[in-house]
């Protein structure tokens, strides 16, 4: 297939976040960019459309205006007992990713984001809250800054200058032009990436996130000096997540998964790049949630929506018994996954009351949050501020498949008992748990350690205000009814990747980069092959693409 005469100086394969940030680099520089992207142009933004818009900040203003004082050093520390850097060569770049990322996020992040135009929301959130260890997992303070705009407006802030690119003619896109291989040639210094070849797939008209065609109806090959890879992860692929399962770290891969993205994230580039001499690194690290629900409105297939928990609610595994520390909501989302698939059973329980799910329940998306995601403020103080839950929240009550409502423990269990896919619970078990839970809120005391964890949420002022509902009993009716969600394994992120240096070249398995070829966001594992290491803070993914896709556009204007 002949496109239109272009001669690009660099060819960005995938036209996601972190795609749409190298191509905008390239641009300020004044290079020609040709996109290319599997699915068609209503896609543009990839996965990053469908996010919260959830950015890690380090010392923002955000912070100090809600009391929260922190820094670099607190930030880094917090990063490295999380990522659990190994001193391997597989986690060298990661490492120096890790450090240059906080260090971003500490300081020139949010000037650089403010400059497009993005915002946040004044009220900053305490996502992983970890494992009681200050040199361990998790947030030691609140770092999660939640865009005015959601996902779709940090897509906006850098698909806006590009498109605008396109119509001066330094930007070209080719929607559903699918990337089999990386070409590779003999070049002055050794094998060198010159360009990309591929198949063309029949024309979609698909809405954005729909599953589409794989009908091939031509085939390409198109060069330029440059090849940038971002082409996303592989959370839609249930084969492929299966296949590099942590089984040793994490137990038995779930039986049962449900998607947090559409199909087309399918990981396909990571072999193609290793094909043409890219190292891929820490395939078995990846962020899958473990408070997912089957969307009753489904977009894409086995459409799955997080659950971004409170603190209050009661975890249950499989066997109605309560998690013990740190397994509680919103702390150590991988240390309870293990606790889960642990029991034998890739399933859990939260048990809560109207009171919390009101307070506390939000759903991960930009469409479960249409208030922020439109930048209605009226409609935002409505949603969050009014008695009753937010409208999509009450929706999945209603009609989601994992909620059981009940007035008494047990007409709940009952309705547990009917949709578990495993043990049947004892409902005078679950009663005697939760009764002894109610009577510690009898005294200013207690030894329950999430109570504790309560308390020490309800002293942050978002918290206090919009996400943790004031203590109370459980079995008390006037926070009734009770109610009860089946947890289910949701497939995300994917955390390893092709291993780069902090220009975002694709490294070799020597270490030596790949001539013309650079990879940047999910499928680089946000940099370096695995900034994260083993475990995520949150609000780092959307930066991670931004900030290594920066470090691609910049690097191969550079070259060129």
């Amino acid at each position: 297939m002949t496109l239109p005469p272009f001669e690009p100086d660099a060819i960005v394969v995938g036209a996601g976040l972190a795609g749409l940030v190298a191509t905008h680099e390239l641009v300020l520089a004044g290079r020609k960019v040709l996109v290319l992207d599997q699915e068609n142009r209503a896609n543009l933004g990839g996965q990053a459309f469908w996010s919260l818009g959830g950015l890690f900040l380090v010392d923002s203003p955000e912070q100090r205006r809600m009391g929260i004082k922190d820094s670099r050093e607190l930030a880094l520390q917090d990063w490295f007992g999380s990522a659990g850097f190994g001193d391997g060569p597989e986690d060298h770049w990661g490492r120096r990713w890790a450090e240059a990322y906080v260090e971003f996020a500490a300081g020139e992040k949010r000037e650089y984001l403010h400059a497009l135009g993005l915002r946040s929301v004044p009220m900053v959130g305490w996502a992983e809250r970890g494992a009681a260890d200050p040199q361990g997992h998790g947030n030691s303070v609140p770092r999660f800054h939640l865009t005015w705009g959601t996902g779709p407006e940090v897509v906006r802030v850098f698909a806006e200058p590009v498109l605008a690119a396109e119509e001066r003619g330094l930007v070209s896109f080719a929607f559903r032009h699918q990337v089999d291989e990386v070409v590779v040639e003999d070049g002055p210094a050794g094998p060198t990436v010159v360009g990309v070849r591929g198949s063309v797939l029949v024309p979609s008209e698909e809405d954005r996130g729909v599953r589409s065609a794989r009908e091939v109806v031509d085939t390409f090959e198109l060069r330029a000096p440059a090849v940038v890879v971002t082409s996303g992860g592989i959370g839609g692929n249930h084969d492929l997540v299966r296949q590099t399962w942590p089984t040793e770290r994490m137990g038995p891969a779930p039986e049962h998964l449900i998607s947090g993205v559409p199909a087309h994230v399918d990981g396909r580039m990571l072999a193609i790049s290793e094909a043409a001499g890219a190292h891929v690194v820490n395939r078995d690290r990846m962020w899958h949630y473990t408070e997912g629900v089957h969307n009753w409105d489904p977009i894409w297939p086995d459409h799955a929506i997080r659950i971004i928990p409170g603190p209050s609610s009661l975890w249950l595994d499989a066997h109605g018994k309560r998690f013990p520390a740190p397994n509680f909501p919103g702390c150590d989302n991988l240390a309870t996954m293990r606790a889960i698939l642990a029991t034998g059973h890739d399933y859990s329980w939260f048990v809560l009351t109207q009171s919390v799910i009101e307070k506390e329940f939000a759903l991960s998306g930009s469409e479960q949050n249409p208030d922020v995601t439109e930048k209605d403020l009226r409609v935002l103080l409505r949603e969050r501020l009014a008695k009753g839950a937010p409208s999509p929240v009450e929706a999945f009550k209603e009609h989601g498949e994992d909620f059981v409502v009940a007035d008494s423990v047990a007409e709940l269990v009952a309705g547990m008992n009917a949709i578990a896919r495993g043990p049947q619970l004892d409902a005078a078990e679950v009663e005697a748990m939760v009764a002894a839970r109610d009577r510690e809120l009898d005294n200013g005391f207690s030894k329950d350690a999430q109570l504790m964890l309560v308390a020490n949420a309800r002293r942050s002022r978002t918290d206090k205000l919009v996400r943790v509902a004031k203590p109370h009993r459980i079995l008390d009716p006037a926070h009734g009814p009770l109610i009860a969600v089946r947890l289910n394994i949701l497939t995300r992120k994917t955390l390893g990747g092709i291993q780069t240096d902090l220009s975002s070249r694709a490294l070799d398995a020597s270490g030596e980069p790949v001539p013309g070829l650079y990879a940047a966001g999910e499928v680089a594992g946000f940099g370096g092959g695995g900034v994260h290491g083993h475990n995520a803070l949150e609000g780092t993914f959307l930066g991670g693409c931004i900030f290594s896709g920066r470090a691609a556009g910049r690097a191969v204007a550079s070259a060129g």
